[in-house]
Order: C-alpha cells, then structure tokens, then sequence
C-alpha cells in the first residue's frame, strides 16, 4: 500500500527536518521545500495528499503560495502562523486553507490534526449510506464530492465540501461549533480553534447562498449553525 504524502514547507530548516523525520516515522512519505517558488514547482511532481505551510515565507509570500495551490487543485492544506498573526490565520482560512496551527507547535498536535484531515478525505460512503442531496437548485454527490448550484457546478475546497455535506444533510438541526470540529473535523485528540468553523461558514455562505435561493445557513446567537432549506416557503 503506498504511503501517504506530507509536503512540508518552512523556511525554517530546523522545523523541516524535524517534521520530516517525524512524519517518516509515522509513516509517512514526506518531501519539504523552504520557499514559495520552490513549493510551487515540487508539488505538481509530489502531488502531496495535504500541505503544511507556513504563511510566512521569503520571496513568495506563503498567502500566494496557499492561492496558487487553490487554484491548482484541491488538496487539503493546513496553514501555519505565528502565535500573534491572527490577520494571516484569517486570510489563510479566506484562502482556502482547511486548517491551521500557530507556531509554537506541538508535532504530535500536528500529526494528529493531519490524521483527522486524511481519515476524513478516505472516508467512502458505502452501500447502505446516502449517496447524494437534491434539493431545489442545490445537488450534492458524496461519490464524486460533486456540488452544483442552478445546474452550474461549483468549486469547494475538501473541507467546505465536508463541511456543507454534513450540515445540509443534517438540514434543520442546529449543531454547535465543538460539534463540527468533532464531526467535520474529526478532532476527538484535542479542541480545535472555533474560528475555524466560522471562516469556513463565511466561505461556504459566499459560494451558495445566491439571490432568491431557497437554502442558507443560518446563524443561532449563542448555538451554533444550522442548514435551512424551503420549498415555496415550506421547510423541507
């Protein structure tokens, strides 16, 4: 069975090395590159199944480096930030970023949050599970991770796409932040930041709540989220 691919990048040599060394030893095949424009050309051959960057980079701006991976594709990446860049962590999750930590970091912290974000991409419904959501002007395929709106079809990230399967097809029922950490996330190992959860929110809003749609999600003060669809005015 081939090994999972890490793509570690960081400016940082020291944070390399040993990220390298403790994701080989975890079982990992791991490759790593200490600026942006060398990232960008080893991850078209790489093809990592997630991406650990830092934001802050020398010559190509991590941020740039994170949109151009976006636009590339759609491997999970989880961002890295100093402990007071809070603009950066908000532009990453903006950008597309499923993740982040906040350096200091704890490997196995890392490692775990790497876990959860693979075991969540693996996940393949089977037989007895439910395959898709038609709603009106909304279709949703868990198979192809497929979404269209109006018969048009629109890009997510893995995370939004996670994000929205799980709220949509749970539609009506409000779920706090910490439960979609657990559940979307599948953070069971350590708590999860819950400004992760309402980026992605602010995201998946921008990209499917359109003018006269009959479904969005809504905010309850003090709760949590919720997936609301009508049809003529009617919940459904």
């Amino acid at each position: 069975m081939a090994k999972q691919r890490v793509f570690v990048v960081d400016d940082d040599e020291t944070i390399r090395e040993s990220l390298k060394a403790y994701f080989e030893e975890a079982g990992f095949e791991v490759a790593t590159a200490g600026d942006g424009d060398t990232a960008l050309a080893m991850a078209s051959t790489f093809q990592p199944d997630i991406v650990i960057l830092d934001l802050v980079l020398p010559q190509m701006d991590g941020l740039d480096v994170l949109k151009e991976l976006r636009r590339a594709g759609n491997v999970p990446i989880i961002a890295v930030t100093g402990r007071s860049d809070e603009v950066d962590r908000v532009l990453g999750l903006e950008m597309g970023a499923d993740d982040y930590v906040t350096k200091p970091f704890s490997r196995r912290e890392l490692l775990a949050r790497v876990k959860a974000v693979l075991r969540r991409m693996a996940l393949v419904p089977g037989p007895d599970d439910q395959q898709s959501l038609n709603m009106p002007g909304l279709y949703v395929s868990r198979v192809s991770r497929e979404v269209r709106l109006n018969d048009q079809r629109i890009e997510l990230t893995p995370k939004e796409f996670d994000l929205l399967w799980y709220l949509a097809s749970n539609r009506n029922k409000v779920f706090t932040r910490e439960q979609l950490l657990a559940q979307v996330w599948a953070y069971q190992e350590f708590f999860g930041d819950e400004r992760t959860v309402d980026q992605h929110v602010k995201r998946l809003r921008r990209k499917i709540e359109v003018e006269g749609s009959p479904f969005r999600i809504t905010t309850i003060w003090g709760v949590g989220y919720k997936f609301e669809a009508t049809d003529l005015g009617v919940p459904i």
